[in-house]
């Protein structure tokens, strides 16, 4: 990043936070807080962390005095979270935290990334509140401010759990591990849950098998790990009989019949592929890694993400349908910057859809400081400078 990009960023970066109320984590003297700077080498990331504050007051007064590209806080809570080792720190519990982000889901322009995760974003705070039992007062939603969502839940009941028991909740939001002779015998007046989902899925995957041509259907059966040819034919066969079980009552399904129990156990095996892809479709893809942490470092809502110039931006669950993170999360205005741009490309922002070719062109500052962030543009004609 040249040197004019690098000033206008950490000028801009400096304004926001000269001006902008911030928000503390709760247990602030208990968290770990870590940091990015706008320093020679940015955007490659080079953190400062295992830093403590004993108060908002101390905390904010570093951060508008350092305007920091990146702002982190500790999901954890610790006795000494300014200790230089993990260990000296000594773990006191943690918030259950969830990420979205679309770069794990699907690629294509930002803002349809952006609409996409928002789908998976609900599915989980539904999963969470209607399933799981956790209280809506006790969950926060954040914008993330570059391409998803954090789900940060403060529940005490769930504090102290270690990775393994995290790692048992993610498995249930992503439908990892699930167990085909449990989940369809598992009766439940319930409309919700994996019973549904698993039963919905398979019935979807039956009626495409029944779509296809019989040579068709058979090689996609057969296709499956452990079906041989004559298993795959076979099912075939009764795949009208399968159906109708399993759209009627799925609990008579009999997997200890042979075909049947080779085909359910080949799809449930299936990391790829069509009944992957429709499970999935049901599941709430977070990542993984993420909730399964006990010490992970998570954006401070209100800060600015130093990949868009975005803000991490808080909102109540019923808001989500509403929020347009290119119009709300924006915090730079239409003041005119010139950009060199790296590559043409497409994009909303403030409600305006921009279409720029490489080279030289005169944008909106809020867009200019998405462009440099992102490492697509570079400032250009001396237009670093800007009013404070």
């Amino acid at each position: 990043m040249k040197a004019a990009t690098l000033e206008f960023l950490r000028q801009r970066f400096s304004s926001y936070y000269a001006k902008e109320p911030l928000l503390s984590p709760s247990s602030l003297p208990q968290r770990e807080w870590a940091f990015v700077f706008f320093d020679p080498d940015f955007p490659d990331i080079r953190m400062r962390r295992h830093l403590g504050f004993e108060t908002r007051d101390e905390a904010f007064s570093y951060i508008r005095s350092m305007a920091p590209a990146h702002i982190y806080y500790s999901t954890a809570y610790y006795a000494r979270p300014g200790a230089g080792t993990m260990q000296e720190k000594e773990w006191l519990g943690a918030d259950l935290i969830f990420d979205l982000d679309a770069d794990h889901i699907m690629r294509g322009p930002y803002d349809r990334m952006l609409s996409r995760v928002k789908e998976e974003t609900k599915k989980l705070l539904d999963m969470l509140v209607l399933e799981l039992g956790f209280s809506p007062r006790e969950i926060d939603l954040v914008f993330s401010g570059g391409r998803g969502y954090h789900v940060h839940v403060h529940d005490l009941s769930v504090r102290n759990w270690g990775s393994s028991e995290r790692r048992e909740l993610i498995d249930y939001v992503c439908g990892i591990g699930l167990d085909p002779g449990r989940v369809l015998a598992h009766r439940t007046h319930s409309p919700r849950g994996w019973h549904h989902r698993y039963i919905a899925a398979l019935a979807e995957y039956l009626l495409w098998l029944e779509s296809l041509g019989e040579k068709e259907r058979v090689a996609a059966i057969a296709g499956l790990e452990g079906v041989g040819k004559t298993t795959a034919e076979e099912f075939s066969r009764r795949l009208g009989e399968v159906l109708s079980r399993i759209t009627t009552d799925p609990a008579s399904l009999n997997l200890k019949d042979a075909v049947i129990a080779k085909v359910i156990r080949g799809l449930s095996v299936q990391k790829e592929g069509q009944f992957a892809a429709m499970l999935r479709d049901r599941a709430a893809l977070a990542d993984e890694p993420v909730t399964t942490d006990t010490k992970r470092l998570i954006r401070l809502p209100s800060s600015l993400h130093g990949g868009s110039g975005l803000r991490v931006t808080p909102l109540a669950p019923k808001d989500l349908d509403d929020f347009d993170p290119l119009v709300d999360a924006v915090v730079f205005g239409e003041r005119e910057v010139k950009v060199d741009l790296a590559f043409p490309l497409s994009m909303p922002i403030l409600g305006t859809s921009f279409r720029l070719e490489k080279g030289i062109s005169a944008v909106p500052e809020a867009l200019a400081v998405f462009l440099c962030c992102r490492g697509a543009a570079e400032i250009a004609g001396g237009a670093s400078s800007a009013p404070g």
